[in-house]
């Protein structure tokens, strides 16, 4: 799936859930749901969804408690446009999930 393909599913009701669990979270995110975005990634291990766990906090305006979750994922503060941060992260997570 391509950044435009993932773009068009937010025009639907529903999030689908055969997405990985960054990207439900950046989906609900980006319908204006903070709060289901981020109990997707709270309680998730992989390092995708500790970057969207830490794009959250950042946008939140929870600086400590973002910067404990970009430790988490390797990666250093995205010092960014937040909407620059939410399309990198969604970029990553479907260039590997493409198939091989």
């Amino acid at each position: 799936m391509r950044l435009d393909e993932f773009i068009q599913l937010m025009e639907q009701e529903r999030c689908p859930e055969s997405l990985p669990q960054a990207l439900q979270a950046l989906w609900y995110d980006k319908k204006g749901d903070w709060d289901k975005a981020h109990q997707i990634v709270q309680n998730a291990s992989d390092a995708d969804s500790a970057w969207v766990h830490a794009y959250l906090h950042r946008k939140e305006g929870d600086k400590s408690n973002a910067l404990y979750w970009y430790r988490r994922t390797g990666r250093p503060e995205f010092k960014e446009d937040l909407n620059q941060e939410w399309q990198q992260i969604a970029e990553d997570v479907l260039e590997r999930c493409k198939p091989q």
